[in-house]
């Protein structure tokens, strides 16, 4: 079983201004979602994570091993959907996905699997052969979750990912996502309780770069709207 763990992690950037402090998680498969409102601190913590920034303090174990020392042995088995996702708008959804799974150094017969059982999953097989820049904003987001899904990560970090879905879309998503977080570790950001509050094994409110609360859904999302005031209030006092 894999096994995240995030111990004591601070990032500070220039001019001071901290966006995470002292985070420490023990993450094991299942569903985790990090709730916060904007500016939290959820997306600087997800782009640690996914080993695209360091902490300026702290440490991040994939089964043991730092992943600022050692980043390749995480970077294989990731995937990441980060909240300001790009795609190729001249590339249609096909050839976008066929593309992020050489990268991936996926072989072509189990991309071409992969890829077909993707775009059904996320309804875009009307769309697979439009350009990207031809899309719909949540059409183009379910390409961005269909390329952090490819190559079946163990680790799987989504910020924001149902912005731009439709009502459908998102229970559709969260679906896919409870199917496929039955061994691997998922850690989803959101500002949304709904995204989370049926899928979820664990949530983890953040306010302020810190966190506030963590448990079950049940325990933690009647208390999280009051908990986060209160958090902010005594911030903003000690200012």
């Amino acid at each position: 079983m894999h096994r995240l763990e995030i111990d004591l992690v601070s990032k500070t950037y220039r001019g001071g201004i901290r966006a995470v402090h002292e985070i420490a998680l023990d993450l094991r498969p299942g569903i985790v979602g990090l709730l916060g409102p904007n500016g939290a601190g959820k997306s600087t913590l997800m782009r640690i994570v996914a080993t695209v920034a360091k902490p300026t303090s702290g440490t991040v174990r994939w089964d043991g091993d730092d992943v600022v020392r050692a980043p390749q042995a995480l970077r294989r088995v990731l995937g990441y959907l980060p909240q300001d996702a790009g795609v190729y708008p001249h590339l249609d959804a096909y050839e976008f996905l066929d593309y992020i799974a050489a990268l991936k150094e996926i072989d072509a017969r189990s991309a071409r699997r992969q890829i077909g059982e993707l775009l059904n999953a996320l309804d875009l097989v009307p769309v697979a052969k439009r350009p990207l820049g031809t899309l719909s904003g949540g059409n183009r987001q379910r390409v961005a979750i269909a390329q952090a899904l490819l190559g079946d990560p163990q680790l799987l970090v989504v910020d924001e990912p149902t912005v731009g879905l439709d009502p459908e879309q998102r229970v559709r998503f969260r679906d896919l996502l409870a199917r496929f977080a039955q061994d691997r570790i998922v850690l989803l950001s959101t500002h949304v309780v709904s995204d989370i509050e049926t899928t979820a094994d664990r949530i983890v409110v953040i306010a302020a770069g810190r966190v506030i609360a963590d448990g079950t859904p049940g325990a933690v999302i009647g208390a999280h709207l009051s908990l986060e005031a209160a958090y902010l209030a005594q911030v903003g006092a000690a200012a």
